[in-house]
């Protein structure tokens, strides 16, 4: 399990094993159920979750409607991220697609490491730049591109989420009405029958 995170870090910085050590015997392992709820609606987020195994996804209610912002899989960090740096009441909900495992690190504990270990400050401030990346690819590409077109991108980078992931899902995280999710995928499945990851 430890091999993911250390792949995960890698993509910023190169941490020495002493400090890789210091995280590790910080962060909590977590296993939970589908569907459960590790941030609620208005609780302030307190740990930055990073998925060892499973699904999870994040997401606020607009009316009575979830419009999913993130999901993530293995090898990802989720958390209600405004609520946890700004200590703010969370307007996010976190919860599980399937039984997932976590890497979660308590905010405390985060700051004891900053405060004792400089490399790890730095991988803070570059994890955080790259969640924010993330999050302004995800508007402009709501944005930027036409349904068909949302639809065509994720289903090429992430083909095996549409296995895992159930259909309403993907359809908020893309802003694509349910029914037009369905009959783009009935037209891809007629048009290229050897995909299996739509069948």
């Amino acid at each position: 399990m430890v091999a993911i995170l250390q792949k995960y870090i890698d993509q910023f910085i190169d941490l020495p094993a002493e400090e890789l050590e210091a995280l590790i015997n910080s962060i909590e392992v977590r296993s939970v159920d589908k569907k459960v709820r590790l941030t609620d609606m208005n609780e302030t987020e307190k740990y930055l979750y990073f998925v060892i195994k499973g699904l999870a996804r994040k997401f606020f209610y607009k009316g009575k409607e979830e419009v999913i912002t993130q999901i993530a899989k293995e090898g990802e960090l989720i958390s209600s991220s405004v609520s946890y740096f700004s200590g703010m009441p969370s307007g996010y909900v976190i919860e599980t697609i399937e039984p997932t495992t976590f890497y979660s690190l308590h905010k405390d504990k985060a700051e004891q490491l900053y405060n004792r270990y400089p490399k790890l400050e730095r991988l803070s401030r570059l994890v955080i730049t790259e969640l924010f990346l993330q999050k302004e690819v995800w508007e402009l590409e709501r944005i930027r591109y036409n349904t068909k077109e949302r639809f065509l991108r994720f289903m090429t980078d992430n083909p095996e989420l549409f296995q895992r992931v159930p259909q309403k899902y993907l359809a908020s995280y893309l802003n694509i009405k349910p029914e037009t999710f369905s009959r783009l995928k009935h037209l891809l499945q007629k048009k290229n029958s050897d995909a299996p990851y739509l069948k």
